[in-house]
């Protein structure tokens, strides 16, 4: 049987697309191990999966001074021998990361038992973690064109994001149960990430009353940030989360507005979704959004409102003509040669461990 040691972890960006290679990876025969740090985000993901997961010590490397600054660093060396010990018990065939501070002990141990090793990189520049880890790599996936120009040109392969099949299995008749909205107006889904964007959420519930003449709105607008006062307003639904029936909340959807996370607007490209990308401020990320935002908009897959620039007239504007030019859009995504990643990436897995044998 041929094993692999997927690994990834700190947010759920690091793990998803792991967990949309593994049905492929199993219909293949694959034996899949897990490595992630002892208890982060990552094994509650996976423990659904009935993997065997293998906890290593992490730490994280900061471009600022904190006093972790100076524990870390043997956390790092800690994680370093223990994914050793595991790369040599285990034995892989290959190992695929999806980056995270917990993969780069992974990553550097693979290398040095020679198991081929493949990364991916989703946002536009190699994060911090992937930079590190992209000397010891067989292969380098990435999300953008503009991406290849920042790696080595003998291992970068552009492949999109691997997403979860079951997001293109929505059903819109059961969304349309589920919300309680109708067939007689377009509908409007507005995602601003997990904890909700105050920025996103004050702009569109301040055009409402123009929105609503047109448009049908779903809200998901995250943890305690639902405003009670506005849910008996026709044709408006919020919710602070969507877990299970997003998919179907996607299939009902037209429109969508989204924060610019790689793994999100890689999901709407999937799924051939018009667009309009918010994304976080640079004064409050290394501005990894920003560029991947932009990158959608010159393939022609999104409009793109800066949060610096976004005012009610705009977002409005943005929205009336996302509507009206909705197939160009979608035509595009349509086109795209990223559209299926997961059969992509599992053909370097193959290739890697064909030439391991």
């Amino acid at each position: 049987m041929k094993r692999i040691v997927l690994t990834g972890g700190g947010t759920a960006g690091h793990v998803t697309p792991n967990i949309a290679l593994i049905p492929r990876l199993k219909e293949l025969h694959y034996d899949i191990q897990y490595i992630g740090s002892y208890n982060g985000i990552e094994k509650e993901l996976i423990s659904q999966f009935n993997i065997p997961y293998h906890g290593i010590s992490s730490g994280k490397l900061r471009r600022y001074f904190s006093l972790k600054n100076f524990s870390d660093p043997f956390r790092v060396l800690k994680g370093f021998r223990e994914a050793s010990q595991l790369i040599k018990k285990l034995k892989p065939d290959v190992i695929f990361s999806k980056g995270g501070f917990v993969s780069v002990p992974v990553v550097m141990a693979g290398k040095r038992h020679h198991v081929p090793v493949i990364i991916h990189e989703s946002d536009m520049t190699p994060g911090l973690a992937n930079k590190l880890s992209i000397p010891s790599a067989t292969k380098v996936c990435c999300n953008f064109p503009e991406t290849l120009k920042n790696l080595p040109e003998d291992k970068a392969v552009l492949t999109g994001c691997p997403i979860r099949q079951e997001l293109l299995e929505g059903n819109r008749n059961a969304a349309l149960r589920f919300t309680g909205l109708t067939n007689e107006k377009p509908i409007l889904l507005i995602i601003g990430g997990s904890l909700g964007s105050i920025v996103v959420n004050d702009a569109v519930r301040a055009i409402l009353p123009e929105l609503l003449k047109q448009f049908q709105v779903i809200h998901l607008c995250g943890k305690n940030k639902i405003d009670a006062s506005l849910n008996a307003l026709p044709g408006y639904i919020q919710y602070e989360y969507i877990q299970d029936e997003l998919k179907d909340l996607f299939a009902l959807a037209d429109l969508v507005i989204s924060r610019a996370g790689a793994n999100a607007i890689c999901e709407l490209a999937a799924l051939h979704k018009p667009n309009i990308l918010i994304p976080l401020s640079a004064n409050a990320s290394r501005g990894d959004q920003i560029l991947n935002a932009h990158s959608f908009a010159k393939q022609g897959f999104s409009i793109v409102i800066e949060e610096e620039e976004l005012t009610q007239n705009k977002l409005m504007d943005a929205i009336l003509t996302l509507y009206q030019n909705k197939d160009s859009y979608i035509d595009a995504m349509k086109n795209s040669p990223q559209q299926d990643a997961i059969h992509t990436v599992i053909n370097l897995i193959e290739r890697a461990v064909s030439k391991s044998k």
